[in-house]
């Protein structure tokens, strides 16, 4: 994809970007490390950096960074080398309801993140809203996590690698607010910094492999473990399915009591290669509108 990118002081614009929704993109459950700041901006974690990112008119603005930075680090992180336009078309083609569904969150991007980031952030997801697991992943990174710095009067510290959770104890992490998740974040900082899973060669098995390797880690199950392969292992074929996904797809494509396994099966074979996206999509859609709270659900 060709941007018209421009360094401006210590913030670099990129003019004319489509398909790239702040909202969109950070409020459609994919991450946690992010702040709606009152000027309607994003600051955000990730790469052990804090950035700020702005829409005005039709340029997207990043803040602090560089030229080289960009192109290093966020150009890949923000999946900015993806025709969406063409995975929306797709989608859509013959789908009343991908049609919908594109339209209202129209600018999702799924983000690249780290593996053992998007591993412990979903561990502790389970059950739980997006400011709770908010709050306990900064109180781990605070906890454990090195300093980064301040920005907009706020201090920042980078997720915490598993060799600074290796040997907490569960009552430790516990202090954390994760609950019962404590102890399944102990033992998968064991696993991955014992090489016991080698987290970050995962990507190189095919879906179904890397989903039965992450299916290995205490606490991860089907639904955390598409979560750690579409949002940071590049298998958009991965197909998470929570609460929501669920109540959208017996809205909409499935019948009601569906099991899960049918239901993944349902989604690979409807929406194929981009089933990642579809899920994205359609969970936006449905946690935003309420869609299939109480309702009879219906099939195209």
């Amino acid at each position: 994809m060709k941007y018209n990118i421009q360094q401006v002081k210590d913030a670099v614009v990129i003019k004319g970007v489509q398909d790239f929704e702040l909202p969109h993109i950070f409020e459609c459950g994919q991450c946690f490390r992010w702040w709606r700041e009152d000027d309607g901006s994003y600051t955000m974690t990730a790469k052990g950096k804090v950035i700020n990112l702005c829409r005005r008119e039709n340029s997207l603005i990043i803040h602090p960074t560089t030229l080289e930075e960009f192109h290093q680090v966020w150009y890949s992180y923000f999946d900015m080398d993806r025709d969406y336009g063409t995975i929306k078309k797709v989608l859509s083609e013959n789908d009343p309801v991908m049609e919908k569904a594109t339209a209202f969150g129209h600018g999702i991007r799924i983000l690249r993140q780290d593996p053992w980031e998007t591993l412990i952030s979903f561990i502790i997801s389970s059950n739980r809203g997006i400011s709770m697991i908010q709050k306990s992943i900064e109180d781990l990174s605070l906890r454990y996590g090195t300093y980064i710095g301040e920005y907009r009067g706020r201090k920042y510290y980078d997720f915490p690698k598993p060799q600074a959770l290796l040997n907490q104890t569960v009552e430790a992490i516990r202090l954390s607010k994760t609950g019962y998740r404590a102890k399944y974040i102990v033992d998968a900082a064991a696993v991955a910094a014992e090489n016991q899973i080698e987290l970050y060669q995962v990507h190189n098995l095919s879906t179904e492999n890397a989903r039965k390797t992450l299916l290995r880690i205490s606490g991860v199950g089907p639904k955390v473990a598409d979560c750690i392969l579409l949002f940071s292992m590049d298998k958009q074929d991965a197909f998470p399915i929570d609460t929501w996904v669920k109540r959208v797809m017996e809205f909409f494509y499935v019948p009601q009591g569906i099991p899960l396994n049918q239901l993944q099966d349902y989604a690979g074979k409807r929406f194929g290669a981009y089933a990642g996206f579809a899920q994205q999509y359609l969970f936006y859609y449905a946690r935003e509108l309420g869609i299939g709270k109480g309702g009879q659900g219906r099939n195209f």
